[in-house]
């Protein structure tokens, strides 16, 4: 039951087929699943129902006798179309940002950039990464949309700023919710930096 919210989103905007293949409930105390075969059999029908899904199979705790009733309640129900998804330029933080034609513009904050700000320069230079994540959370709070972030300064490793501060922005869900632009004319740093980040 937990698991039908993100089966419908993902049917919502997949581009794809869907597959569920879900646990027979979650462990008790002896590491036994407890959802019969039964009430996960009417769980799945009701998602197929309403067009969440292509395929079904079962994972952990699940039996021969799962598969069985699951077959049988999805049997003659009509798989999930595939939706028509407009094209759209779809970015992910911890939340996504679509852009699309109806997008007048976007918030792209470009604080957290050495070559742009003189204050994100001489914090990044002394190590205040603290603060200059309070530089980042501010842009957030303040309406961007994307984060800028640029380390090139000749007297600063890039790579090395670029990957500190991004494992630090990870663990900031209140700045790590918005995309993250990674700026910077040396392909190493971008490199690195892609390695730091989702999507």
């Amino acid at each position: 039951d937990e698991l039908r919210q993100y089966v419908q989103e993902l049917s919502r905007i997949a581009e794809c087929y869907v597959t569920a293949h879900p646990n027979a409930g979650l462990p008790n105390a002896f590491g036994e699943y407890d959802l019969d075969a039964d009430t996960m059999a009417k769980q799945i029908r009701e998602w197929a129902q309403a067009g969440f899904l292509n395929i079904v199979g079962g994972c952990c705790g699940t039996t021969p006798q799962h598969i069985a009733a699951m077959s049988r309640a999805v049997e003659g129900l009509a798989p999930r179309k595939l939706p028509e998804i407009p094209v759209a330029c779809r970015l992910s933080g911890v939340e996504p940002l679509n852009i699309g034609e109806d997008s007048l513009f976007v918030n792209v904050g470009e604080r957290t950039n050495v070559t742009g700000s003189a204050k994100f320069k001489r914090l990044i230079k002394e190590e205040k990464y603290s603060e200059a994540l309070d530089v980042a959370r501010q842009q957030v709070e303040n309406g961007a949309q994307i984060i800028d972030i640029n380390m090139d300064e000749g007297m600063l490793d890039a790579e090395a700023a670029m990957v500190r501060f991004l494992n630090l922005i990870a663990g900031e869900p209140d700045i790590a919710r918005v995309p993250i632009m990674i700026d910077s004319s040396k392909w190493d740093v971008i490199e690195k930096g892609l390695k730091c980040i989702q999507g």
